[in-house]
């Protein structure tokens, strides 16, 4: 590296740092190990002497044109692939070889241009063996500048197209070399190739590169004793733009440039999958604001007509005072005050036409809102069932992909199977019967505890059918009890009211107790169903939050690192 200004030493050392950063950064955003080390050799360059690189297919003359610039025929030339590793050209005082990792050698020759400038052989991009173009793709963010070799035969082919794309998003510097100009004859038929060299890199890059056309064979035999072919070989201003042109100001902001232009390239990468995973992520959230929306509106609609349902049941107690009333109201009479001393009649009278039908009506009630229960919460769980299974089913092919991250997708499918599997066991193997009888031995264990009544068979009627025995029983000890006061005519109406005020009163506090259980029996149900539909999701839940609010914080630090990019890019440009 050359001396630097104090300017310069400032923007390295801001560079590197920011760099170093990000790295840290990248490592906790999951990338991949081979962007990591990528952007570590790129750091690395920084502190090494300008890399200039030369790429392009097979057989267009890399080669030819390093041995052309070096004066010597130092590398193979050949029809086939004859590079199968990347060879760093470095100075050395003498010829030597040496092996710095797998397929690939720092060759130290003595030639007083590589003590400026570090040049790289890198093997045909179109090779036969698929492995040598992929050294070359992963060599390609370390250039400084690359030198694009294409053959004057065969122009900017397909897979130059493709490779040159590759370059581009690395956000390299391109110079377009069109070699072996000595196998064409007319002069049309070599501005041709240039422009449509020319028009196609400028719309493949978004601006014009240098395009130089020469012959690297007929220079090399110029330089080795053949003078009067050098300027037919027209090497001469590619010569100079690398020794010349591009000198230590621009050697410098090239070799500053290219970290910066790999960093971008990264944070594009990833930023491009922050926000595909974003997008998933809304989606996600929006589904579990629209699955907790059901649950709402399920609980709304559970609880109306629950309340609905137990107001039936409230109606028949209602229903049994009211013929209380009227029950008192045709007894305490007069007229048939030897029925009020007939205590036996009177119990069955009270049990056949005021607790009548009650203990089967109440029962049939609470059976029917049992079953109701088990229906709504059977719906509740294959509704999430098939939203979940739509859910999949709708973005299961887009979601597939490498921006979004394989962990991210692998772990997000998982709570999504787990909760798909659970609704759907609860599903296939809800038993209704056992539901229901569950449910109904908790109601009546509930309301016997509330009343403090023995259970001898299953059923709220027989619980209500002892409850209404007792009164009966005790109603008519009311009656027997009035005997007395039917000897004093003013008396009974006093003792008919008595009566009718304890029947309420018995009434209201079996009513109010049996309702009261019963209520708090099934909300606790209620609850319980919506509660194992959030359980369920729990795991998902928490994990679609936590990631969202990640991958925001990652849009964001990614944000501020394409700002200090941008900022150190405008910086070095401006030198």
């Amino acid at each position: 590296m050359k001396i630097l200004t104090h300017e310069q030493e400032q923007v390295l050392k801001r560079e590197r740092d920011f760099l170093n950063d990000l790295r840290v950064k990248l490592v906790g955003f999951g990338t991949s190990q081979e962007s990591l080390e990528t952007l570590g050799q790129s750091i690395a360059q920084l502190d090494d002497l300008f890399l200039l690189v030369m790429v392009g297919e097979f057989n267009a003359g890399k080669s030819a044109v390093i041995n052309a610039l070096l004066g010597e025929k130092l590398l193979k030339e050949g029809v086939t692939p004859t590079t199968s590793k990347i060879n760093i050209l470095r100075y050395g005082e003498e010829s030597n070889r040496k092996v710095v990792a797998e397929n690939q050698e720092v060759v130290f020759l003595p030639v007083d241009l590589l003590s400026q400038v570090s040049i790289v052989d890198t093997p045909g991009t179109n090779a036969i063996v698929r492995y040598h173009e992929e050294l070359t793709r992963h060599f390609v963010p370390r250039a400084d500048l690359v030198l694009f070799i294409t053959s004057i035969d065969r122009p900017f082919t397909e897979s130059e197209r493709i490779f040159m794309e590759h370059i581009r998003n690395w956000g390299k510097k391109v110079v377009i070399v069109i070699n072996k100009l000595d196998i064409l004859q007319e002069e049309d038929e070599l501005r041709q190739v240039e422009d449509f060299v020319r028009d196609n890199a400028r719309d493949l890059l978004g601006v014009a590169p240098e395009i130089f056309t020469v012959s690297a064979r007929l220079a090399l035999r110029a330089k080795q004793g053949e003078e009067d072919l050098w300027e037919t070989s027209q090497f001469a201003p590619l010569e100079a733009y690398i020794e010349n042109t591009l000198d230590q100001t621009s050697q410098i902001k090239l070799k500053f440039l290219n970290p910066l232009g790999v960093s971008t390239h990264l944070v594009e990468n990833i930023s491009e999958g922050a926000k595909d995973r974003s997008q998933v992520l809304e989606e996600d959230l929006a589904l579990l604001r629209n699955v907790d929306q059901q649950q709402e509106i399920y609980q709304k609609d559970k609880a109306k007509e629950f309340e609905l349902r137990m107001a039936e049941v409230e109606n028949i107690f209602l229903e049994m005072e009211q013929r209380g009333d009227e029950f008192f109201e045709d007894r305490f009479r007069l007229a048939r005050v030897l029925d009020l001393i007939k205590k036996d009649r009177m119990q069955t009278d009270f049990e056949q036409e005021v607790v009548a039908n009650v203990p089967q009506r109440v029962d049939q009630k609470v059976n029917e809102l049992i079953d109701w229960l088990v229906e709504s919460d059977l719906r509740q769980w294959k509704s999430v069932t098939d939203y979940i299974a739509d859910r999949k089913s709708a973005h299961k092919e887009r979601i597939i992909g490498s921006s979004v991250g394989s962990e991210f997708v692998y772990d997000r499918n998982r709570l999504l199977d787990a909760i798909g599997r659970d609704a759907e066991q609860v599903v296939e193997t809800y038993d209704k019967e056992y539901e229901t009888q569950k449910i109904a031995i908790d109601a009546q264990n509930a309301v016997a505890a509330s009343l403090a009544v023995e259970i001898g068979a299953v059923g709220l009627g027989t619980i209500i059918t002892a409850l209404a025995t007792t009164m009966a029983a005790d109603v008519t000890g009311i009656l027997t009890a009035s005997l007395v006061a039917v000897l004093g005519f003013f008396i009974i109406p006093a003792s008919r009211r008595k009566a009718k005020r304890e029947l309420h009163d018995r009434l209201e506090e079996l009513r109010t107790k049996l309702i009261s259980t019963l209520r708090a029996a099934f909300e606790k149900e209620m609850n319980h169903s919506v509660e194992r539909i959030e359980e369920a999701i729990a795991p998902y839940s928490r994990f679609v939050r936590a990631e969202a609010a990640q991958t925001e914080e990652i849009l964001g630090e990614l944000k501020y690192a394409r700002m200090e990019i941008d900022q150190l890019q405008s910086e070095i440009s401006n030198w």
